[in-house]
């Protein structure tokens, strides 16, 4: 490391911050301003801070990334799923970042059709995502959306895929959601807040016709409400889909009578919450009504479906979450939730015995898939574990045959899934609840302290955070370290309460959950505070700029991507995105409780001075989730308070935003980065 290398010092200008009486003092407020070249100077110089400190590991970064890329199929392609008499399928070539789209009429054999070639589309552009792809019904156009800046608003296009010309129609600004009426001709699509970036609006688009012409079909008043636009698998419904974090709303509209008034479906009451799948004469309807934490099914005649009218099909559970259902002509098809583990069950409609899929691990993940076909008999599901790669799997739900269609094969010639060893494990946390950890390792692992462990969590959001196969983290895995998702409380990993149990005034047992989980792997010898590392992204971000504020001296090192750590100010400022939706999450800083208690464990406003583990903070300049400043004024105040040496790095991608680069190679060089700060802390060199 260059001996002259001096950390940054973020220019200290002092901000009051007046709420209740009480003044917090900022002195890094000025960083919330992306226009002033001040702050992107400083940036930089936290940028080339990192550089300069990281040089001696750039030759390693190379070396990981190319271990990572090697084992990517890198001309690999999709299964193709049928829908409306094409086979659909997404490629890659190789030495491509992006992904090519494209179909075949008929049958597998027939002549390609490429609809959209991402990388020609993404030239010269240091980001772009493609959005929303939808198909006209009549086959002969296609709408999508795409995004070159990282900030989720997207621009909508069609084309024309018999002259494979765009059309002059542009609909900018958007959320990047659309969907076709059965006219073949009008299209729906949600619109934002230019501010908020809220999505607030429905409108309605003819083709032909210029964006300053579209028909505004309804607008959200409600600040913490989100709108967006889908239609149902049957084709026949649109659904307008207000939704909070606790309480639903539906309108919908006959597809093919886009120019008549959408219903409602069932009007908002506060609490309730539910989804709407369309089969025949009825709607099914996934909800938590009359106190069903867990949610039940039941379902609805279409023309009277008022909650009065709803009918019970699958009573509610305290012991199962009823996480999704698909229908098909002569089955219908839940997805659960027992102890952890996803569950797939099969009821068939003649009233046979129902059934459940059988999956041997203890740390898997199973999922339906693309399932478009309503007359089929076969159920198309994915599963992964963290020793078996992704696998996309045909099921007859007549004859109980399973069909492997594909699985995710990892080159380089080196993996072999024997080697490895899964484990779930309980940990105790301070209450006496038991928290799962999913944990992979390689085989003949000692448990004498001295493995290297990275512990990873979200615990936000109701967001389950299930055991998956990565062959990125082979990488790790191979140089002796364990992968070890702590499910704690904030998620929904063990059911609807484990949620509950982890949001508003029960948000510490997020913390502390994870926590107590490093304290079991260390009493377990799987590692110790000398080995143990902890990762986080956005909401996992913030729990970890509150472990490393309450429990710094149990790690060696912290990853913390687009961190969430300006808690209290965040949530004050309605103007910034996301901010009145997440009341329901967080609380309500303008109520008394909740702003207190958002104070006791806000991590930028709980830096104090002490002894910090070594970190590398990354964000993203354009991240419309999570502000840049929130990390750049974080890592400023750790500067200014933290009693140690260790390591601590900014890293902003300056042409990103909260998803990271978006190309699949470019993502590749973003991790080679953490896993050489973490094996350059673990004295590992190749």
């Amino acid at each position: 490391m260059p001996e002259n290398s001096t950390a940054p010092v973020a220019k200290v200008i002092p901000k009051k911050l007046k709420k209740f009486n009480e003044v917090r003092i900022d002195n890094y407020f000025w960083l919330n301003d992306r226009e002033n070249p001040e702050v992107i100077d400083y940036l930089n110089q936290e940028n080339n801070y990192y550089q300069e400190k990281t040089a001696h590991t750039k030759d390693f970064q190379n070396t990981l990334f190319e271990e990572m890329k090697s084992r990517i199929k890198e001309d690999d392609e999709s299964v193709p799923y049928l829908y409306n008499g094409y086979y659909y399928i997404t490629r890659f070539e190789k030495g491509q970042d992006y992904p090519i789209y494209s179909r075949k009429k008929g049958n597998l054999s027939a002549r390609e059709e490429i609809l959209f070639d991402c990388n020609r589309m993404a030239m010269d552009k240091p980001y772009f995502q493609l959005g929303a792809l939808s198909i006209s019904p009549d086959n002969k156009l296609a709408l999508f959306s795409y995004d070159i800046v990282g900030r989720r608003i997207y621009t909508i296009q069609i084309k024309d895929l018999e002259t494979n010309k765009i059309l002059d129609d542009k609909i900018e600004n958007v959320t990047g959601t659309a969907v076709w009426a059965n006219d073949n001709k009008t299209i729906f699509y949600s619109g934002k807040d230019d501010v908020t970036l809220r999505s607030d609006r429905i409108l309605k688009h003819k083709l032909g016709t210029n964006q300053a012409d579209d028909v505004l079909v309804y607008f959200e008043e409600d600040e913490t409400f989100n709108v967006e636009i889908a239609k149902s698998k049957s084709q026949k419904y649109l659904a307008i889909e207000s939704d909070s974090t606790l309480t639903t709303e539906y309108q919908i509209l006959d597809a093919d009578t886009p120019d008549e008034e959408f219903t409602i479906f069932q009007k908002r009451v506060r609490g309730l919450e539910y989804s709407i799948s369309h089969y025949e004469d009825c709607f099914y309807v996934l909800t938590n009504k009359d106190k069903a934490e867990n949610f039940k099914l039941m379902k609805t005649p279409v023309n009277a479906t008022s909650k009065k009218n709803w009918t019970e099909v699958i009573a509610h559970r305290s012991d199962v979450l009823l996480e999704d259902i698909e229908i098909f002509k002569n089955f219908l098809v839940l997805e659960e939730r027992e102890n952890g583990l996803n569950k797939i069950r099969i009821i068939p409609s003649n009233g046979d015995q129902e059934y459940y899929l059988s999956f041997e691990s203890e740390t898997y993940t199973a999922y339906t898939t693309a399932n478009i076909d309503f007359e089929t008999d076969i159920l198309r599901f994915g599963y992964q574990s963290m020793t078996t790669p992704k696998s996309v799997i045909d099921f007859n739900m007549k004859t109980k045959t399973r069909e492997v269609l594909k699985e995710q094969e990892v080159l380089g010639g080196k993996f072999d899934k024997t080697n490895y060893i899964e484990e779930r494990v309980w940990a105790t946390a301070q209450d006496g609840v038991k928290v799962p950890i999913s944990m992979v390792y390689r085989k003949g692992l000692k448990k004498d302290g001295n493995n290297p462990l990275l512990q990873y969590a979200y615990g936000s959001y109701g967001h389950s955070m299930d055991a998956g196969f990565s062959t990125t983290i082979l990488t790790l895995l191979d140089r002796g370290f364990i992968f070890a998702i702590a499910h704690i409380r904030g998620g929904e990993d063990l059911g609807r309460q484990w949620y509950e149990d982890g949001k508003l005034l029960k948000k510490k047992n997020t913390f502390t959950d994870f926590i107590d989980c490093s304290k079991f792997l260390i009493a377990e010898k799987y590692t110790s505070p000398e080995h143990l590392y902890a990762e986080g992204g956005s909401a996992g971000g913030l729990l970890m700029g509150v472990v490393v504020n309450t429990a710094p001296e149990l790690y060696n090192g912290v990853i913390a991507q687009v961190a969430f750590v300006d808690v209290v100010t965040t949530m004050l400022d309605d103007s910034i995105p996301l901010t009145t939706g997440e009341y329901d999450e967080w609380g309500n800083p303008n109520t008394r409780k909740y702003y207190d208690y958002m104070l006791s464990y806000s991590p930028y406003d709980n830096v104090k001075p002490q002894k910090y583990p070594n970190m590398y903070v990354s964000t993203g300049l354009h991240d419309s989730q999570v502000q840049y400043w929130e990390p750049a004024k974080w890592v400023a105040k750790l500067r200014a308070f933290k009693t140690d040496n260790n390591l601590l790095f900014l890293d902003t991608n300056m042409d990103a935003g909260h998803g990271g680069a978006s190309g699949r190679f470019e993502a590749l060089k973003e991790l080679a980065k953490e896993y050489s700060f973490l094996l350059d802390l673990e004295k590992i060199e190749n």
